[in-house]
């Protein structure tokens, strides 16, 4: 199993900025697909972003042109740069690493979008 750990959420004004991290404990070119999802207080979990092995990405429409996906494969790291937020996008953001046999989660980070 990958282990999978987020960092870089926090609080932040409508309109500003954050980036995610996700460092994983393998390869994660070893790793079909990579994506953060969110979960807002009472609401299911959510793809926000994915990208796959061979760098092809997929974003949810509510994050287009606001969000972007991206990793190192050096450092076994894929980031969430996110500008523009909204209150709308304040939730705990998961880290997610899917391959044949393995779905498997982060803790999440909590990023809260208030004035």
């Amino acid at each position: 199993q990958v282990q999978l750990v987020e960092s870089g959420g926090g609080l932040v004004q409508p309109g500003g900025s954050l980036r995610l991290s996700c460092a994983a404990s393998q390869s994660i070119l070893s790793i079909n697909a990579m994506g953060w999802y969110r979960q807002a207080p009472g609401k299911q979990r959510e793809l926000v972003a994915t990208i796959a092995s061979g760098g092809s990405t997929n974003y949810a429409d509510s994050v287009k042109d606001r969000f972007t996906i991206s990793r190192d494969t050096a450092k076994n790291t894929v980031y969430l740069q996110m500008n523009g937020l909204k209150p709308e996008d304040t939730a705990v953001y998961y880290c997610n690493a899917q391959r044949p046999y393995m779905n498997q989660w982060g803790k999440g980070t909590l990023v809260t979008v208030s004035s």
